[in-house]
């Protein structure tokens, strides 16, 4: 008999946790390898994560809701079906059918003496220093993540003076943001302070009758934390440019029956993509991140894609976007479409992303000003492409109105490490890629 380990898998670099949110198979189901067992929830993605092996399901470990941190034990999966099902079958306890609290607040199963604690696992024992005591950083890094240590650097806040919520008290991105929400009490003196930016307390607001009201899904919160974030931690900026996409609408009436016969859909989408890649290791500054008083230059043009799904937003990324042809990137960009909305991608898809391009002309906007997705440095929006009327300058001098493709482009950047002439650099070249794009690259 084999028993194999589930874990909760680590969907980000910068995730230390996830919340396990629906179970797809109950206890001492038969499992195949690579279907999907559960769901979970991080503030990178929702997804769907198969089963490592095939077998029977014979422990539960994690119930739905719970959120724990990476690497803990999910469930165990029997390679043996005869010796997991003498296992106690019982079904999967939702987050609103959990056991009643005893005093004191721990829950109590109605089918078990309370178990006493157990021992914390190692992503979250303590760590001792030299002599044997914990060091302040130790104590920091085993109470933090990387972005939550992001933030309270961004802000002053000294960490260890935190009552942290999360798994064995590690202080969680809510927790330091609701600090930085109610003031600066716990910020560090600084030799040259600068004030935090105002918070604003949002209003409790009652409904009114017939109103409906719904609480947040998981992903929509994760997303109103993550926006405000960004916000709080960058300087936004954004610049606007407008792009005749002329020849590239040419060449995509051009090469439609040949690229259909591939099995590839040449997109206006692809064509901006790759403009973007081409220019990104020119101008290395928009594809870079911010760590404290350093800026990382990145060596890979990582291009993350928002995906407008009905249950939120996601962002996987096409990794070395640069080293991809035009055909290659279309590909790239419309399987992770794909997986997104079934919820099919692995973690590696939304992990290290450098720049991120967000297409709500798709919807019709003709511009917008997206918010940095951190920790990135700069986001480009896509307008609505459409036929519109433009003055033309001909061969022979004179102008004349003519009717072009036209579209907007947007950048919002991070005004503290990209100038505003860096910004403009940028997007005048990704402009003049797209409208004389070479039919040589197709």
């Amino acid at each position: 008999m084999a028993r194999i380990d589930v874990l909760m898998p680590q969907m980000g670099e910068s995730i230390a946790e996830g919340t396990l949110s629906k179970w797809l198979k109950r206890l001492g189901d038969e499992v195949k390898r690579d279907e999907p067992l559960f769901e979970i929830s991080t503030d990178k993605v929702d997804a769907e994560i198969p089963a490592p092996t095939a077998g029977v399901l014979a422990e539960i470990k994690v119930q739905e809701g719970q959120t724990v941190p990476v690497q803990t034990l999910v469930a165990v999966i029997e390679t043996d079906k005869a010796a997991a099902a003498a296992s106690p079958a019982a079904p999967p306890v939702a987050a609103a059918q959990r056991a009643p609290a005893a005093p004191g607040g721990t829950a109590v199963s109605p089918q078990q003496p309370t178990a006493p604690s157990r021992p914390l696992p190692p992503s979250t024992a303590p760590v001792k220093g030299g002599d044997g005591a914990e060091t302040a950083e130790e104590r920091l890094r085993r109470k933090s993540t990387p972005l939550v240590r992001k933030i309270a650097a961004e802000h002053r806040v000294d960490i260890s003076t935190i009552p942290g919520t999360g798994f064995a008290g590690r202080v969680t991105k809510q927790d330091i943001l609701g600090v930085i929400e109610r003031g600066p009490s716990l910020v560090s003196p600084s030799p040259s302070p600068q004030p935090l930016a105002p918070a604003v307390a949002a209003p409790a607001v009652a409904p009114w009758p017939g109103d409906r009201v719904e609480p947040f899904s998981k992903i929509r919160k994760i997303t109103a934390d993550h926006m405000i974030m960004s916000r709080r931690v960058s300087a936004h900026v954004t610049s606007f440019f407008e792009v005749d996409y002329s020849r590239v609408a040419e060449l995509r009436r051009k090469h439609k029956a040949a690229d259909a016969e591939r099995g590839v859909n040449l997109t206006y989408l692809a064509f901006i993509a790759k403009a973007c890649a081409e220019n990104l290791r020119k101008h290395a500054v928009v594809n870079a991140a911010v760590s404290g008083d350093n800026i990382i230059y990145r060596q890979d043009v990582n291009i993350g894609i928002a995906v407008a799904l009905e249950w939120g937003l996601i962002v996987p990324v096409v990794k070395r976007a640069d080293e991809l042809s035009l055909s290659g990137l279309a590909r790239a960009i419309s399987d992770l479409g794909e997986r997104a909305r079934a919820k099919k991608l692995s973690p590696d898809d939304i992990q290290r992303g450098t720049f991120t391009i967000t297409n709500p002309g798709v919807f019709g906007s003709y511009a917008g000003a997206p918010i940095i997705n951190q920790p990135q440095v700069a986001i480009l929006g896509v307008g609505a492409i459409e036929k519109r009327p433009k003055v033309v300058t001909l061969p022979d001098g004179t102008d004349t109105i003519a009717i072009r493709t036209m579209g907007m482009v947007s950048m919002s950047y991070d005004h503290r490490v990209v100038d505003g002439a860096d910004a403009d650099r940028f997007l005048a070249d990704v402009k003049r890629t797209l409208e004389n794009f070479p039919e040589g690259a197709i």
